[in-house]
């Protein structure tokens, strides 16, 4: 039976919960299982990125389409209420 001291103490004198190194095998197998969970992280970003850009193309459309009439309204009376159009033309030898 341990001793709370016993059992709460870390340090070296305790035993040690280690595995021993991976051969060759365990290297590969782990090499293999880390690309596996990197290129499955990758594609699951790739899908997240695509909802977030179909969201916002959807959330876009119906904006515009929403403000179409607004546009129109715009385009056929202009805040002011009239435009002029004109150009300037200078004559650089009166100067």
């Amino acid at each position: 039976m341990l001793t709370n001291e016993e059992r709460f103490r870390l340090g070296a004198n305790g035993p040690r919960l280690s595995a021993p190194p991976p051969g060759l095998l365990g290297r590969i197998v782990g090499g293999v299982i880390t690309a596996a969970v990197l290129v499955v992280a990758f594609l699951f970003s790739i899908l997240i990125f695509a909802a977030i850009a179909a969201v916002a193309l959807v959330a876009g459309g119906y904006l515009w389409w929403k403000t179409r009439a607004l546009r129109r309204q715009l385009r056929e009376r202009p805040p002011g209420g009239r435009t002029i159009d004109g150009e300037v033309i200078r004559d650089r030898t009166a100067e």
